[in-house]
């Protein structure tokens, strides 16, 4: 069972590794080919292959199922085809004995999924989002044109909004306007720093231009009086601590989409967003799919075993790999659109992340009985529903 096992492992790995660098391959180019009107004296070709490598990672993410449902299929297929699927039933391995020693084979693809998501991904999005942002002016992510925004709560009870022109992965941050409400949403501070740096719940602002609005000279203006102080106050303050729950990590997490982020980063990323009644969905519907994302990986295998034991003379192997492709481009439309609507319904995070996974593996995996008992199914309806050998 071993032989057999390491038998399979190594036409599947091989035929896997084989799709998915034909995949990338495809996306790179077109996406190379997309972004070319960008090349100009700023933004060179070779730029241009920089962030195209950058992006390998993310294209290998989103393949990493589809490649691997390809690539079993056109292995197993290959096998039914030189017969050797057939000496293996012989030889007493089932179905479901298959499919275990699939799953089994599958566990390395898992573990080299888990540290693509977790390490490499978030690490290569973030620099590519350095070097779109040096390089072409803008970034992905969560950047808007005025830069990065946070929002937390200061000792004093009252609300701080805090934006950011350009931050770095060590928690250095440049052209800081920093805004200060009292508790009753009162604008007090208003102040501007050229350099920052997050540092141990501290952060660090030098070269600050503060304007501090007086408390009194609001009641004055809303009675249409003249204050008896001057309203606002101009200093020039050349170093600013402040006690803030803002981390480095966290300031990346900004950065990065959601999808990108490492687990970890995502649940202390949703725990400050709640401290701050700050809205958490589409953070926590990309926790479920992250979670999920391992899972895909066995379903995929699931789906590849039915398929592999297709009788060869109802079709050859390039019948079962255009099956196959169908099948996960069709369980991607599903997942994405199950995504999509639940956001939009608002279903529980779970559901959008699991049941299209659940319902691709129940129906794989029941159709997999199907043929390995279709003989006893057949004999089933034949003695419950005599009229059916008529008809046949």
């Amino acid at each position: 069972m071993r032989t057999t096992r390491r038998y399979l492992a190594r036409e599947i790995y091989r035929s896997s590794s084989v799709v998915l660098v034909a995949l990338l391959g495809l996306f790179t180019f077109f996406a190379l080919i997309e972004e070319l009107d960008k090349v100009g004296s700023q933004f060179t070709l070779l730029n241009l292959f920089y962030m195209q490598a950058l992006a390998i990672p993310t294209y290998l993410y989103d393949l990493l199922p589809i490649g691997v449902l390809i690539g079993s299929v056109l292995a197993l297929a290959g096998l039914a085809q030189r017969n050797e699927l057939v000496i293996l039933r012989v030889s007493g391995v089932s179905g479901l004995k298959l499919l275990g020693m699939l799953w089994l084979v599958t566990i390395p693809w898992v573990i080299g999924a888990f540290i693509l998501s977790e390490v490499i991904t978030p690490a290569a999005e973030l620099k590519a989002n350095d070097v779109s942002l040096r390089l072409l002016g803008r970034a992905e992510g969560g950047r808007m044109a005025s830069g990065y925004w946070f929002k937390e709560m200061d000792a004093n009870g009252g609300t701080r909004v805090i934006n950011i022109s350009q931050l770095s992965a060590d928690g250095s941050v440049s052209e800081v306007t920093l805004y200060e409400f009292r508790p009753g949403q009162e604008l007090a501070t208003m102040s501007q720093a050229a350099k920052g740096q997050f540092s141990g719940g501290k952060l660090r602002l030098t070269e600050v231009t503060q304007t501090t609005i007086n408390e009194t000279s609001i009641g004055a203006l809303a009675d249409a009086q003249p204050p008896a102080e001057p309203a606002t106050r101009l200093e020039q303050i050349p170093e600013r601590v402040l006690d803030t729950s803002l981390t480095p990590e966290r300031l990346i997490a900004r950065v990065l989409t959601p999808e990108r982020m490492s687990i970890r980063d995502l649940l202390d990323y949703i725990h400050y967003l709640a401290e701050n009644n700050l809205t958490t969905e589409r953070q926590v519907v990309a926790l479920w799919r992250k979670i999920a994302y391992p899972f895909t990986l066995f379903v995929m295998m699931t789906i590849a075993a039915p398929i592999a034991f297709m009788q060869t003379r109802k079709g050859g192997v390039g019948s079962k790999v255009f099956i196959g492709i169908l099948l996960g481009v069709g369980f991607f439309m599903a997942n994405q659109l199950a995504l999509n609507v639940g956001m939009l319904s608002r279903w529980a995070p779970w559901v959008t992340a699991l049941v299209p996974n659940l319902a691709a593996l129940i129906l794989a995996f029941g159709t997999l009985l199907l043929m390995e008992n279709q003989h006893g199914v057949r004999r089933f309806i034949q003695t419950r529903a005599p009229w059916s050998r008529t008809l046949s």
